[in-house]
C-alpha cells in the first residue's frame, strides 16, 4: 500500500555543536556524593546518568513521575529539574524501544518467510541431485540446507522472543553504555572502566521559557564571547522544609567556563539569547576528556520563497550523487537560463574529479560526488551536506520547490540478497533526503515527497530517448511530474516502441534459440499480460497506475530482460 506523507511541523529543531572549557569550579567537594579525586562536574554527570537508569527501571514498574521526582532527589542528591529531566530521558528510551519492537517483529516475520522459502528451494534441489546421484552437488547442497535450517531456527526463536515481549508489554534488555561496547568488555577487548565511563558521560537539561532559557545549564554572552554555567545541584544543602513538606535547599554552586561555537552559528545563538527563547543543552564528555555541548532550539522557518505554480525541481537520488530536472508547470522540461550557474562549493576542488557537474541545456543536470559511494562517517555526512546546499541553492535561484522521491529500504530484504545488501548499506539515501529537507526548510524552499514506484521505468520508456538524457534524469522528470499531479499515460509512441521490441525478439528467436534468448515462454506471457493491461491503463486512477503490478512492472522486467 502507498504510505501517506507525514505532516511536517511548522517549527523545526536546530542543534548547534560546541565545546565547553571549564575554568571555575566550586571550592569544596561533597563527602557523600563524590568519589576520590572526581571533580564536581563529573560527579553531577555520574549522578544524572545513574538517575536516568534508575528512573528507566522504576518506570517499568508503573511508578508515577511525581513519586520518582521526590524519591530521586533523596537517592541521588539532584535538584528537581535534573531529576525530572532524567525521568523523561528514561521514558523516552522505553517509548522508542516499544516502537522498535513493533518494527523488529514485522521485519523478523518477513525474514523468516523468505528464509523458509530459500530452505524449501534448497531441499527440492537436493532431492533432484539425489535422484541424479550427483555426489559433488549433494555434498554442497547438504551444507546449504544445514545452514538454512539453522537460519530458520534462529529467526523462529527471535520472533518467539519478540512476541513474548509484545504480549507481556515489556521490552528487550537495554544495555546502558552500548551493547557492542559491553560485548567487547565480555571478550576482554575493552576494560570495564571504559564501559563505566560510557555510562556516566552526559548531563541533560531542558529549556524553560518562564526561566529565560535554561535554568540548570545557562549560556551567556559578553563582549562577543560565549560562556557556559552548569549548576552543580548535589552540592546544595537542605536548610528546612516549606508548607507543602518540600525541602528548602541552599543556592547551588556552578561550574563556569568558555563556550566555543562555530563562527557560522554564533549569530543564531546570540539571537536566541536575546529573544529569551528556551533551549535544551546536553553536555557530553568524550573519551579524550573533552566536553562537547549540543544546544537544541526550535526555529520557525522563513516564509516560502518558492511557488509550485512555476513548476518543480525534480531530484533523483543515486549512490554517487543526484540528477536534477527543471520542470515547468505544464510538466515539460524547462531549459536553463543563459545566466544560470551552478553554485560550486569552495572546499571540494582538491583533485580532479572530486566534484563533477554535467549540465544539459534542455533543463537537466547531474551532480556527481564519487566519494559518496565509499567514504566513511563524518566525510560522507559533510559531502551530503554540500550536495544538499547546492540543490537548495539551485531551487532558490529558480524559485521552484523541490520534488523528492520517498523510498523505504527496510530490513525485510536483508540476509537474502548480498548484492542488494551491499548497495543499500552504502547508499546514504535517507541522509541525502533529510539533509535536503532540513536545508530547504531553513532557506524557505518548499519540498514535496512523492511515491517513488516505477519512476525509473517510466523515465526509461517514455522520456530517455525523447530528450536524449540518462535514465536518472528521466526519473527526476517523472518525480517532478508526479509532484505536479500528472498521470503517466500510455501514448501511441510507447505502444509502437513495445511493438518494435516484440518484433525484434521474434526475429532473434530463429537466430539465437535457447532459454533466456529471444521470445522465451516467460516473455510471451508478459506480452499477453501487457496486451490486456495497456487497453485499460489510461482509464485507471493514478493510485492504480502506480501500483506494484501495473503495466510499468511488466515493462521493467521487459527492459531488464533486454540487457
Amino acid at each position: 500500500m502507498k504510505k501517506k506523507n507525514n505532516n511536517l511541523n511548522n517549527d523545526i529543531t536546530h542543534t548547534v555543536c560546541g565545546e565547553f572549557f571549564p575554568e571555575t569550579y566550586p571550592a569544596f567537594r561533597s563527602k557523600k556524593w563524590s568519589r576520590g579525586m572526581e571533580d564536581p562536574l563529573d560527579t553531577e554527570m555520574r549522578l544524572f546518568c545513574s538517575c536516568t537508569r534508575w528512573a528507566f527501571n522504576r518506570l517499568q514498574e508503573d511508578k508515577s513521575r511525581e513519586e520518582l521526582k521526590k524519591e530521586g532527589q533523596q537517592v541521588f542528591g539532584l535538584n528537581v529539574r535534573y531529576c525530572d529531566d532524567a525521568i523523561l530521558k528514561g521514558r523516552a528510551i522505553i517509548e522508542s524501544q516499544k516502537e522498535l519492537l513493533k518494527m523488529e517483529t514485522e521485519e523478523t516475520k518477513t525474514k523468516l518467510t523468505r528464509a523458509k522459502k530459500k530452505l524449501s528451494w534448497a531441499e527440492k534441489t537436493l532431492d533432484k541431485s539425489v535422484e541424479k546421484n550427483d555426489s559433488e552437488k549433494i555434498k554442497k547442497l547438504k551444507h546449504t540446507v544445514h545452514g538454512r535450517k539453522a537460519r530458520v531456527k534462529k529467526l523462529s526463536d527471535k520472533l518467539y522472543e519478540l512476541k513474548v515481549h509484545q504480549d507481556n508489554d515489556t521490552i528487550p534488555i537495554v544495555v546502558f553504555g552500548g551493547h557492542s561496547l559491553w560485548k567487547k568488555v565480555c571478550k576482554g577487548r575493552v576494560s570495564i572502566e571504559e564501559w563505566r565511563k560510557a555510562r556516566q558521560d552526559r548531563l541533560y537539561s531542558r529549556g524553560d521559557k518562564t526561566k529565560g532559557g535554561n535554568p540548570n545549564i545557562k549560556i551567556s554572552e559578553y563582549n562577543g564571547e560565549f560562556f557556559l554555567s552548569v549548576t552543580i545541584s548535589h552540592l546544595s544543602e537542605q536548610k528546612g522544609m516549606d508548607k507543602k513538606d518540600r525541602p528548602i535547599m541552599t543556592r547551588a554552586p556552578h561550574v563556569e567556563g568558555r563556550l566555543w561555537l562555530p563562527d557560522k552559528y554564533r549569530s543564531k545563538v546570540y539571537q536566541l539569547l536575546s529573544s529569551g527563547a528556551p533551549y535544551t543543552v546536553e553536555l557530553i564528555k568524550s573519551k579524550d576528556d573533552r566536553y562537547r555541548v549540543h544546544i537544541s532550539f526550535d526555529l520557525t522557518p522563513p516564509d516560502l520563497i518558492t511557488n509550485p505554480d512555476y513548476g518543480y525541481l525534480g531530484m533523483d537520488t543515486n549512490p554517487d550523487g543526484a540528477a536534477l530536472a527543471n520542470v515547468r508547470y505544464d510538466g515539460q522540461p524547462e531549459p536553463w537560463a543563459k545566466d544560470f550557474n551552478v553554485p560550486y562549493p569552495k572546499a571540494l576542488h582538491k583533485f580532479d574529479g572530486e566534484f563533477q557537474i554535467t549540465v544539459h541545456p534542455n533543463g537537466f543536470l547531474y551532480i556527481k560526488i564519487p566519494e559518496l559511494a565509499y567514504s566513511r562517517g563524518f566525510r560522507r555526512t559533510y559531502l551530503v551536506g554540500v550536495l544538499a546546499k547546492i540543490v537548495v541553492d539551485i531551487a532558490k535561484a529558480l524559485g521552484k520547490p523541490i520534488a523528492l522521491e520517498k523510498l523505504d529500504f527496510g530490513k525485510d530484504r536483508l540476509d537474502t540478497n548480498k548484492k542488494f545488501n551491499r548497495m543499500a548499506a552504502n547508499f546514504p539515501f535517507k541522509k541525502m533526503v533529510e539533509a535536503v529537507i532540513r536545508r530547504a526548510f531553513k532557506e524557505g524552499v518548499g519540498v514535496k515527497q512523492v511515491w517513488a514506484a516505477h519512476t525509473s521505468t517510466i523515465g526509461y520508456w517514455k522520456y530517455m530517448e525523447k530528450y536524449g538524457i540518462t535514465v536518472h534524469h528521466a526519473a527526476a522528470l517523472v518525480i517532478a511530474r508526479r509532484a505536479l499531479n500528472y498521470k503517466e499515460r500510455i501514448t501511441k509512441e510507447l505502444k509502437q516502441k513495445i511493438q518494435v521490441f516484440k518484433e525484434k525478439l521474434n526475429q532473434k528467436v530463429n537466430s539465437l534459440p535457447g532459454e533466456g534468448k529471444g521470445m522465451t515462454r516467460k516473455v510471451k506471457q508478459m506480452f499477453k499480460r501487457l496486451d490486456g493491461k495497456i487497453l485499460t491503463m489510461n482509464g485507471l486512477t493514478r493510485f492504480k497506475q502506480e501500483s506494484f503490478y501495473s503495466v510499468w512492472h511488466d515493462l521493467k522486467i521487459l527492459a531488464l530482460s533486454s540487457r
